[in-house]
């Protein structure tokens, strides 16, 4: 059905009858351009950095955007008003973390020695699994992204089957509905998957050069851990004392530091990315200078602009959350489901929106504001050729992300199975069950 649209494997992609060519010798001198030149929006050539398209197509330096890359921006601090307010409700939070730690005397009394444990054995298993799902993908490109669409038809359709034989029709019908479509989208979009998976294995290529990359993701990851506990302890302790009016301020507070240390993330990797597509022997090792020149940019010049985009998705995420609470009104169920409908789209709108923002604050130094600017005049003179692509290599990292989940769960499921008394430090008889969660 899908092969008959399939182009030769040695063929060249096609993206809207233009096809994509070879770097041009021009951009190859770019190779005796120094990562530090590059990671300092500094161009001794004079013309911008990009690895995405042609020299053909690019602006003198300070020039207006052309709807297809950016411009070298000038190296300083932009958006610093909310990388300011950032620091200080960090502060606030450090207060309310004093303050609660204070009066809670000698602890609650749990032992989460068994916690720890699984969680290292746990963490430990899917850095290994990721690991050699890295090499899996790079192997295996094209075919992974046709077997994720087919994955992505079939979630849909077991919650079709599964809405029918539970009697929650309105499930099996949406089910259905979107098994349906995913089934056209898939035939429609089957002749760009080489196009898809050229553009997944170069990433999947510049990351294994860059493993330093998995590092930094790994230390963020780290602080979200201690961020959630640091917000637990600090927030349950100022709402016993404030009430629950102060609800809203902390559900800010918690999404938008998560969000911001994914985004720095995300800015760190974009820097190091565009280095290596020039500088290859300067951005190929764990922790080159275009590591370290790329996160220091993005935990500095470019942090406000982080704080920005990360506030305004953090902000729709807390009105969500409050939203959940007025399910229990059976009057306003409806209603609530309209809210929540329009707040999930929202909240996906600027999520998606953010993340190619990141790239053009991350390669060439805008503000958040233009490079929000920069991102819909992208997509205004490219069409869906972006889009299109982004989601077909989105549905490889899902899939295996569940997989990895899965499979991660399943030992922590083992340990608990085989430790009845794993979790019985912190007051859960189930260990299964809790250790795979």
């Amino acid at each position: 059905m899908f092969g008959q649209r399939e182009r030769d494997d040695n063929a060249i992609p096609i993206v809207q009858g233009v096809a994509v060519s070879a770097p041009s010798q021009q951009q190859k001198q770019y190779s005796g351009t120094s990562a530090a030149a590059y990671n300092n929006y500094e161009n001794p050539h004079g013309a911008p950095l990009s690895p995405f398209v042609p020299q053909h197509e690019v602006d003198d330096v300070g020039g207006e955007f052309n709807g297809v890359k950016g411009t070298v921006q000038p190296k300083k601090y932009n958006d610093v008003g909310f990388a300011v307010a950032f620091y200080a409700h960090l502060v606030v939070m450090a207060y309310f973390l004093l303050a609660s730690a204070g009066g809670q005397g000698d602890g609650n009394g749990y032992n989460y020695a068994g916690v720890a444990w699984c969680v290292c054995v746990c963490g430990i298993f899917a850095l290994g699994l990721s690991t050699v799902a890295l090499s899996f993908m790079m192997k295996f490109t094209r075919e992974l992204i046709k077997i994720a669409l087919f994955f992505s038809i079939g979630m849909s359709l077991a919650t079709g089957i599964f809405g029918a034989i539970s009697g929650q029709v309105m499930m099996a019908v949406m089910g259905f509905i979107s098994a349906a479509f995913g089934c056209c989208y898939a035939y429609f979009v089957w002749g760009r998957i080489p196009f898809a998976a050229a553009n997944l294995n170069t990433a999947l290529v510049a990351i294994q050069a860059n493993m330093g990359l998995a590092g930094v993701a790994y230390f963020f990851l780290f602080l979200a851990f201690g961020w959630s506990v640091w917000w637990s302890v600090a927030a349950g302790g100022a709402m016993a004392n404030f009430g629950t009016f102060a609800l809203f301020l902390f559900l800010v507070s918690y999404y938008w530091t998560h969000q911001v240390l994914q985004n720095t993330v995300h800015v760190t990797s974009a820097g190091v990315i565009g280095t290596w597509w020039f500088v290859p022997e300067e951005a190929s090792t764990c922790f080159s200078t275009a590591l370290m020149e790329s996160f220091t940019r993005a935990t500095t010049y470019s942090f406000g602009s982080i704080c920005f985009g990360s506030l305004l998705v953090a902000i729709v995420q807390a009105l969500r959350h409050l939203q959940h609470h007025l399910r229990g009104n059976d009057d306003f169920n409806f209603l609530v489901c309209i809210v929540d409908c329009l707040l999930a789209c929202l909240e996906a709108i600027i999520e998606y929106l953010n993340k190619w923002a990141y790239i053009y604050v991350g390669l060439y130094g805008y503000s958040y504001i233009e490079a929000g600017k920069n991102v819909i005049t992208l997509f205004q003179n490219k069409g869906w050729t972006a889009i299109i692509t982004d989601d077909l290599v989105e549905n490889v990292l899902f899939m295996l992300s569940v997989g990895i989940g899965l499979a991660t769960g399943l030992i922590g499921l083992i340990m608990g199975k085989m430790d009845g008394d794993l979790f019985a430090g912190i007051g859960y008889d189930d260990a299964g069950t809790v250790g795979f969660v």
